[in-house]
């Protein structure tokens, strides 16, 4: 069935396929694990935009968006829908100023805590508190904090179109935590920089109190390693000791190293990042092993 408004009646439009489209990654109903990034999808949904947030995520699920590009204060993006050209998205975020960024930084270094899992790659649960207590927002707080625009022709602002923009920040959130803070205006380096130098400026004190450290406390250098006699077991090396790969073996969890990185920005695989992973891992650590073992694997 069509949609009426009080002058036209439209037929459902069908999005045009996609190939190598940015997939959501999350599974179904949710999108993104991390408190930030779940605060940044109750903020959004928060806003009251009606069903074009539910449209949105299917569009982020079936790879509808082909383009994302993150600055400071903006986002850019391109959409396919049902006509031929894709959509031009921007979104502008209200960014925080440097003089207020200042003062963030300042309080942010009162608190070992949280320069301790920024360090981390980790968002302080309570960080919101510190921008709170400044008389500032983390997180958009009202509908007009976000200027959107699309090239679309849907009455409607945001549309579906910038929903499924929406969704996809909001699972790069979950990856990256700094993200919501460069929208805001301060990048990671730029934030983890500031905190170092205002750090430094504490510590500079307390270094020149102190002593200079006795002989005992110099770093001693290493030992320097003697050369071969023989030029040819430079050159060549001598053999490898039969224990020298310890225990050879495939490993009980597959993939073990990718499922700590975390997903991959904004993935384009009709597969899930971390289920292709495991699945490479896997077959890899077999043949790996098959090599080590002088076995032929199967198929070649």
């Amino acid at each position: 069935m069509g949609r009426r408004n009080d002058f036209y009646f439209f037929k459902p439009s069908i999005p045009r396929s996609v190939r190598g489209g940015i997939k959501a990654q999350s599974r179904r109903g949710t999108f993104g694990d991390s408190w930030w990034a779940t605060r940044w999808i109750s903020v959004l949904e928060s806003f009251n935009i009606g069903a074009r947030l539910g449209r949105g995520r299917s569009y982020a699920r079936n790879g509808q968006v082909i383009s994302i590009d993150i600055d400071k204060g903006k986002v850019k993006s391109k959409v396919q829908g049902s006509r031929p050209k894709p959509y031009d998205i921007s979104i502008h975020i209200k960014t925080i100023s440097p003089s207020n960024w200042r003062k963030v930084s300042q309080a942010l270094s009162h608190q070992a805590i949280f320069l301790a899992k920024l360090l981390a790659g980790e968002m302080p649960a309570d960080i919101e508190k510190v921008f709170k207590g400044l008389g500032l927002s983390l997180f958009p707080e009202r509908l007009k904090d976000l200027e959107t625009e699309c090239s679309c022709p849907d009455w409607s602002n945001p549309c579906k179109h910038i929903a499924a923009a929406y969704y996809l920040l909001g699972e790069e959130f979950d990856r990256d935590p700094f993200l919501m803070l460069k929208l805001r205006g301060m990048g990671r380096e730029e934030l983890l920089g500031s905190l170092g130098s205002i750090n430094a400026k504490k510590g500079k004190g307390r270094r020149k109190a102190e002593a200079a450290p006795s002989p005992s406390q110099k770093e001693v250098a290493p030992p320097v390693e003697s050369l071969p006699v023989d030029p040819t077991l430079f050159w060549d090396g001598g053999g490898l000791p039969e224990a020298f790969l310890g225990e050879v073996r495939v490993p009980q969890f597959p993939a073990a190293l990718p499922k700590r990185l975390g997903s991959f920005p904004f993935w384009r695989g009709k597969e899930r990042f971390m289920d292709a992973m495991v699945n490479i891992y896997a077959q890899a650590s077999i043949r790996g092993l098959n090599v080590v073992l002088g076995e032929k694997s199967e198929g070649r």
